[in-house]
């Protein structure tokens, strides 16, 4: 090698060496459009009430949970995803407090419509398990198994409350077989042709969903193995996404995020329908929890997490830090 030798040709480096490089560069962005902030709002409290493993999440009163649609919005926030949480003495075995037309999710969901109107994307999450006294997605048989068809029945009816009540979409995350099809169907029956499908199609059953629990007040009794997918199967998830897409969902969902970024890869390679991922309440109570010990820094942590979803091919991503994060990429603008 000579004074003026040719090794190494190929200097990556040089791509890296400041930070307006960097940025300018950069393969994957994100842009507050890209987030989608989910909300829980709880009947029968007049303050809102904090979620113990999910710092800074409370459940909402009505009233705040529409000046959190409105930060969202003014943040450049997506959407927002809704969750009620009704009184217990509402709960049955049925989940009747999710289809009245008065329930606590449909009340809210006309309040967020009247504040925000359609200048925020307003989705509803479809599923029994917030209202059931078994915690269960959907309607048990005399086995104590959940009935698959039964289950449909009730959600088709609440798909077409929520969207009376205002959603401009709605968010079947119970993983029956046929959901989105039922739900597509009792939707045009009631001229709600417009309304969108947000497909759970990859919803694995997870150890991550523990402070999520809490924030719905769930009374889950066993687990959900027998319809949430095993986290061992890939091929399985592109079946759901087959199936799905076939029964007329708009949009598609793998739930959790984070440990699941292979099936994103690969559902976002095999459509051509918007992708979203759900960095669920697990993902961020870890972040949070090292943070609070001084293990991690917290925002760099945070984006690290929201830029590797994206990366892996989410075109939107449901997050509890949605307002936050948009916030900040609109101050560094």
């Amino acid at each position: 090698m000579t004074a003026y030798g040719s090794f190494p040709g190929a200097r990556p480096r040089r791509l890296r060496t400041t930070p307006a490089m960097r940025r300018m560069v950069a393969e994957t962005r994100l842009h507050p459009a890209d987030l989608i902030l989910p909300a829980f709002v709880r009947e029968g409290i007049s303050e809102p009430v904090a979620i113990s493993a999910m710092p800074g999440v409370v459940q909402h009163t009505r009233d705040t949970l529409r000046k959190a649609a409105v930060e969202a919005l003014e943040a450049g926030v997506a959407g927002i995803m809704l969750f009620g949480v009704p009184e217990d003495e509402k709960k049955d075995a049925l989940g009747s407090a999710g289809l009245d037309p008065d329930g606590i999710l449909q009340v809210a969901l006309r309040d967020v419509r009247a504040e925000v109107g359609d200048e925020l994307v307003i989705m509803s999450d479809v599923c029994l398990d917030e209202y059931t006294d078994h915690g269960h997605c959907g309607v048990l048989d005399e086995h104590g198994r959940v009935d698959n068809d039964a289950t449909l029945e009730r959600y088709a009816e609440m798909a077409q409350v929520q969207a009376d009540a205002g959603a401009h979409v709605v968010g079947p995350s119970g993983m029956m077989d046929g959901q989105v099809g039922v739900i597509r169907d009792a939707l045009d029956a009631i001229g709600k042709e417009d309304v969108s499908i947000l497909a759970y199609t990859a919803k694995y059953s997870s150890a991550f969903y523990g402070p999520f629990r809490e924030a719905i007040g769930s009374s889950l009794r066993g687990d959900r193995k027998t319809y949430q997918q095993d986290s061992a199967n890939v091929r399985e998830s592109l079946r759901e996404l087959a199936l799905d897409l076939e029964e007329g969902a708009d949009m598609v969902m793998v739930k959790p995020a984070g440990p699941y970024l292979d099936v994103l890869a690969k559902v976002a390679d095999s459509v051509d329908v918007p992708v979203a991922a759900y960095q669920i309440s697990g993902e961020f109570a870890m972040v949070e929890a090292a943070a609070e010990k001084g293990w991690i820094d917290r925002d760099k942590a945070i984006a690290e997490t929201l830029l590797g979803i994206k990366r892996a091919g989410a075109s939107m991503i449901l997050t509890y830090w949605a307002t936050e994060v948009a916030q900040g990429l609109g101050a560094g603008r």
